[in-house]
């Protein structure tokens, strides 16, 4: 570190030393007063004097940074502890420490450390909050070096950073038993035992090139006919979150908008399936198609929705056939914005292969407060493709502004809502025979 470098390093006030130095010489010269020329002298030689002391300086410096943890819900904190240990032979001066944070986290901490003796290190922590789920880059972290009257300033910056990821906040929910959660493939589709026993459930004919070894000898004595153990794969139970990224069907900014309630609840709902046993899948609008069936699966479903985003150019075609691509039955629940009616009959191609579709229906004009007319047709929209949805043999749990997913989350397994619907549709027909 040369010294031109540190007399470019000069802080406000040793300019304003320097400045007051020249001053102070001019008035000697003009007014004959050496007092006056010996103040000049004076001033001038202590910002040198810093500018000296700074740029001399011949530190080693290392620094370690720990993120506590790294991973944390939205509205959580984490504590970040920086270690820096002084690698050179001669103590440090004031040490002002700046850790480089994006304005998410809030204000860059500064921490002065007063002096570091020759080998030693020292800790200094802070802790940081943010509202808003993503990933963000700690650092890197910005040494200023000064003298002890703060006339000299240089910054070294250390090229290491770190990333704090901030999760959606995972609610618990309770238990509730979803039919048709069970998929499963092999030569057996049906979990039940045949009314003939469970060795005939379980039983083939012989075929060629069938293992001897599998042949059921009570079966066979019972038929008549070489019988063999059939070959099953255990059925498990399979899940599928779609979550929908469409731009034009939430409302709202920021962390109180509709679609941060979907990507909260699609991590909620997943988390809890997940601890349920199911094989998870979670598809998104925005071309993300992740399985979790892995130990860290929570992990990897929190990371991707850590970061997912509104779309402007997706579309609801586009989501059903990214889902369809894998179906192959289970259980699929959908986090959908506003539908029309022509969306939501794209969405019936989903209930093939025995699916059962469970719709948690984002009402987002309640996230603004809309005039009287516009609240009425999108009410009049919303009903429309909820009649659609049901026609096709979706259940759906209408979500409003303010709602809570657990209290919501029982009606996606007693889907009280298609029962109401075919009550409804029963009354009309009966009416219409009368």
């Amino acid at each position: 570190m040369t010294v031109r470098a540190a007399l470019a390093g000069l802080t406000t006030r040793g300019r304003s030393f320097l400045a007051a130095a020249v001053a102070a010489a001019l008035s000697a010269v003009l007014l004959g007063e050496k007092d006056l020329l010996r103040v000049a002298v004076l001033l001038a030689i202590l910002p040198l004097l810093a500018v000296l002391y700074v740029g001399r300086s011949r530190y080693k410096l290392a620094c370690h940074r720990t993120l506590e943890p790294h991973r944390v819900p939205v509205g959580a904190s984490s504590r970040i502890v920086l270690q820096l240990q002084n690698l050179s032979r001669l103590p440090t001066g004031t040490l002002l420490l700046e850790d480089r944070l994006p304005y998410a986290l809030g204000s860059r901490p500064r921490v002065v450390l007063e002096r570091l003796g020759a080998q030693q290190a020292s800790s200094v922590a802070y802790t940081v909050r943010a509202d808003v789920r993503g990933r963000y880059e700690v650092g890197p972290l910005v040494v200023r070096l000064t003298d002890p009257f703060g006339l000299c300033e240089l910054s070294r910056a250390f090229p290491s950073t770190d990333r704090l990821t901030v999760i959606p906040q995972v609610t618990p929910l309770p238990t509730v038993r979803l039919a048709g959660e069970y998929a499963g493939s092999g030569e057996s589709r049906a979990r039940s035992v045949a009314v003939h026993g469970e060795d005939d459930a379980a039983t083939r004919e012989y075929r060629r090139g069938d293992d001897l070894r599998r042949v059921h000898w009570k079966s066979t004595a019972r038929t008549g006919e070489l019988m063999v153990r059939r070959e099953e794969q255990p059925w498990e139970s399979r899940a599928t979150v779609v979550l929908d990224t469409r731009a034009h069907g939430h409302r709202g900014d920021g962390p109180t908008a509709s679609f941060e309630w979907a990507v909260a609840s699609a991590a909620s709902i997943a988390v809890h399936l997940r601890h349920s046993g199911y094989k998870l899948r979670l598809v998104t609008g925005s071309g993300l198609d992740a399985d979790a069936s892995e130990a860290g699966g929570d992990g990897i479903l929190l990371d991707h929705l850590a970061e997912v985003r509104l779309a402007q150019r997706s579309d609801i075609a586009a989501l059903v056939d990214r889902v369809r691509q894998r179906s192959d039955g289970g259980l699929i629940i959908a986090l959908l914005g506003m539908l029309t009616p022509a969306e939501a009959k794209l969405l019936a191609a989903l209930r093939g292969n025995g699916a059962t579709c469970v719709a948690l229906l984002l009402n987002s004009s309640t996230w603004l407060n809309l005039p009287a007319a516009a609240r009425a047709e999108a009410a009049q929209t919303r009903s429309a493709a909820v009649v659609s949805l049901l026609q096709s043999g979706w259940r759906v749990v209408e979500v409003e502004h303010g709602s809570k997913l657990a209290a919501l989350w029982p009606q996606a397994g007693r889907g009280s809502q298609g029962f109401a619907w075919r009550a409804a549709l029963a009354e009309t027909v009966a009416g219409g025979v009368r």
